[in-house]
């Protein structure tokens, strides 16, 4: 399937399209931000979720995750764009930008 920004911008409006994914923010300035993207994988299950955080300072709120029991999994950067890839106790991975 191919993401389309149509296809998830309903009350959101594109603030970055940077290819294998979108940045979208409320229209109205309020609410969270949400970044779709695109994976390699194929599905095996269930549609799967990835949810990214943004965060002030992301590596004390990384560090205050793996307080709470997160394993840091990687980081990243794209087109300045910085974030980090966490698990949570049960395995599901997450990611704190900033």
């Amino acid at each position: 399937m191919v993401l389309k920004p149509h296809m998830v911008t309903a009350g959101c409006r594109v603030t970055g399209d940077y290819g294998a994914f979108l940045l979208l923010e409320p229209e109205d300035g309020s609410g969270v931000s949400m970044g779709p993207q695109r994976v390699p994988e194929p599905r095996t299950g269930k549609n799967r979720a990835h949810v990214d955080f943004p965060a002030g300072d992301r590596e004390v709120e990384v560090r205050r995750l793996e307080g709470l029991g997160a394993t840091v999994l990687g980081e990243q950067e794209v087109h300045g764009l910085r974030w980090t890839v966490l698990a949570d106790a049960c395995g599901n991975e997450f990611c704190v930008a900033g």
